[in-house]
């Protein structure tokens, strides 16, 4: 029996992460799934959210903005919108985008895509959460 998975997080920009780890959970559209090893073949279409990925008896964390995740044969392959260790977070920028989308909803302009207002601020607060667990050097 495997006791690990081979995760593949990829971006239209890059191969963010590969390698070899021994569980993750996912933010599905249904709510966060769990994959350990020798998980039932699926697709799974992703919000964003916190991915979490235990690797070498440790816990990590990406900022995701959604995509999709195939889990097969012991490999995750995460094809994602976008992704971010938390050492890439600018913070400023993210606080800026936080406090954007905030002022948007909250002066409801016409023409004021709501949806897409919260989308943005759920990202920002995602990013801001994961770049809290920076390890400090």
């Amino acid at each position: 029996m495997a006791k690990t998975l081979q995760l593949d997080v990829v971006t239209p920009a890059r191969t963010l992460l590969s390698g070899e780890v021994e569980s993750l959970v996912a933010p599905a559209v249904e709510g966060y799934l769990g994959v350990l090893p020798n998980h039932a073949p699926m697709i799974v279409a992703l919000v964003p959210g916190i991915f979490k990925y235990r690797q070498d008896n440790a816990t990590h964390e990406l900022a995701i903005g959604g995509g999709l995740m195939e889990i097969a044969h012991n490999k995750v392959t995460l094809l994602a919108d976008t992704a971010e260790k938390p050492e890439e977070i600018d913070d400023e920028r993210a606080a800026a985008a936080k406090e954007r989308a905030e002022k948007r909803l909250h002066e409801k302009l016409p023409g004021l895509d709501i949806h897409r207002a919260e989308i943005a601020l759920k990202k920002a607060i995602i990013r801001l959460r994961v770049s809290a667990h920076k390890i400090k050097h």
